[in-house]
């Protein structure tokens, strides 16, 4: 067995390990910790890229794919797109942090720790190809997250958030874990591999208990991606946890989600796709028009932005309702530009608060003359998320509900839902360019200085919005690459 596959987790547990003794015991050393999370993270990314193919050395003896651990793990090009997905949006993550956290005199050690262990988790979710090893990814990931929420433990709002998550992400495990012990019973295993042979297999009279499981499954999984009907705590949990942290749920951790609905369903399950393709089409219309509408009264820019997640969510499972490998293509590839927007919208929300400017849409006005960089990259984001061409979302978008049209049928309906909801999304976006470019102010702005550490990740995945849009076709590629990993 080649554990250099494994390197890159083993580097970001070592350092996990390594930054709370250093916070306990050197106080006086405690800035370094942002640069040990990121210069962690980026060896990581720097082996996945290696592994990948992005940077072409031979440095590590290494095939993909590559099975671990009798089959429980599997490196592909799927697992390895997820990860550099991960890693990048943590490696923003960390970055803002180092100006958004130093507020806080303590446990800072924990927080950076607890990132990367939570990043581990979800590489672990993208490589898993066994319900037992999903979980624990899943579980090891929620777990880090919910510490995260309630970091501020001064804050009531913290608090709340933190506690709310929990027992939504506990009443979520308590129903994937009771699915996954109903299709153990009926298959008497957990490899994904073998689940459609098996299923296959089971007496007729067991139909019933094979539809109970795969309910079971659809309502965990959906209550991690934020999926109406069950999106109900991501609003609070977003607005109250600390801005950075809400950066990482949305870009990465909703992410992890998808990747455990598409190991399940698009791979394990895919053999049964007309027991459960409806489903999932009825929920990708009612989280992306929910989703958008009640985005459109929002007057707190984490609240309407945590809306607008739910909604992206909505056209993301859209690739769950079509299960064809272009489908699967066109949402990774949603996925990678959404965490790049999403990425990029937070963190200019909490450096909005840093500079004490205010989180509300409201708070905008004369954003233009007060820090025309930042009001700049925020017009992209917007624009992007609307699928505003040639930007970035757009060319996620074009893809993703191409593929509805291209898979013909009722789905065809799905993509005329989509698009109909891309033009009500477009309603609260322009709200956020009107207040910063349209509106005039009631008295000359001053010029305020940006926080450097928050400005270049700000303006990195501006300008990967930009780049993506323009040039789309190796992105694409990548995601197609990766989709014939899990869809052969």
């Amino acid at each position: 067995m080649n554990y250099l596959i494994l390197l890159p987790q083993i580097i970001l547990v070592a350092i996990a390990m390594l930054i709370p003794a250093i916070d306990l015991y050197f106080k006086d050393k405690t800035r370094i910790l942002p640069y040990l999370a990121a210069g962690a993270l980026g060896v990581s990314l720097l082996i996945l890229s290696i592994f990948t193919g992005i940077i072409p050395l031979e440095i590590f003896d290494v095939t993909i794919p590559t099975s671990l651990f009798g089959g429980m793990l599997v490196v592909d090009r799927f697992a390895l797109f997820l990860q550099l997905l991960f890693g990048m949006v943590t490696f923003f993550v960390v970055m803002a942090s180092s100006s958004y956290i130093k507020q806080y005199d303590r446990n800072q050690g924990e927080y950076y720790s607890l990132l990367l262990i939570a990043t581990v988790g979800m590489m672990t979710v993208a490589m898993a190809n066994d319900l037992i090893t999903l979980f624990i990814g899943l579980e090891v990931a929620s777990i880090s997250s919910y510490a995260l929420t309630g970091f501020r433990k001064n804050s009531k709002k913290s608090a709340e958030a933190a506690m709310k998550y929990f027992i939504i992400g506990a009443l979520s495990s308590s129903i994937v874990l009771y699915g996954i012990s109903l299709f153990y019973g009926l298959t008497g295993t957990t490899d994904l591999a073998q689940f459609g042979t098996q299923l296959q297999n089971i007496d007729p009279s067991q139909d019933g208990l094979l539809a109970m499981a795969t309910i079971f499954l659809i309502a965990g999984f959906s209550f991690k991606v934020a999926a109406a009907p069950f999106h109900m705590w991501a609003p609070d949990v977003y607005q109250g946890a600390p801005t950075t942290i809400t950066t990482f749920l949305a870009a990465a951790s909703k992410k992890m989600g998808f990747a455990a609905l598409f190991k399940v369903f698009l791979f394990g399950l895919i053999a049964f796709k007309a027991d459960w393709a409806i489903a999932f089409g009825v929920m990708a219309a009612l989280t992306m028009t929910v989703g958008n509408l009640a985005a459109l009264k929002q007057e707190d820019l984490k609240r309407m932005l945590a809306y607008s997640s739910i909604a992206q969510a909505g056209y993301i499972m859209m690739a769950l309702a079509i299960a064809t490998q272009y489908a699967l293509g066109g949402a990774l590839f949603h996925i990678l530009t959404h965490a790049f927007m999403k990425t990029g919208a937070f963190i200019i929300v909490a450096m909005l608060s840093v500079m004490l400017i205010g989180s509300k849409v409201g708070d905008l006005r004369g954003l233009r003359i007060k820090s025309p960089i930042t009001a700049f990259c925020m017009a992209i984001m917007m624009l992007s998320l609307a699928g505003i061409p040639p930007l970035a979302g757009f060319a996620s978008k074009f893809v993703l509900f191409s593929s509805a049209i291209d898979a013909g049928g009722w789905l065809i309906w799905l993509a005329v839902v989509a698009v109909i909801n891309s033009a009500i999304s477009l309603y609260y976006y322009a709200r956020v360019l009107k207040e910063m470019y349209v509106l005039p102010t009631d008295h000359i702005p001053i010029r305020m200085k940006e926080p450097l550490a928050m400005l270049i990740p700000v303006v990195l995945t501006t300008a990967a919005v930009i780049i993506v849009g323009l040039y789309p076709e190796p992105f694409i590629d990548a995601a197609m690459d990766a989709a014939r990993a899990l869809i052969p």
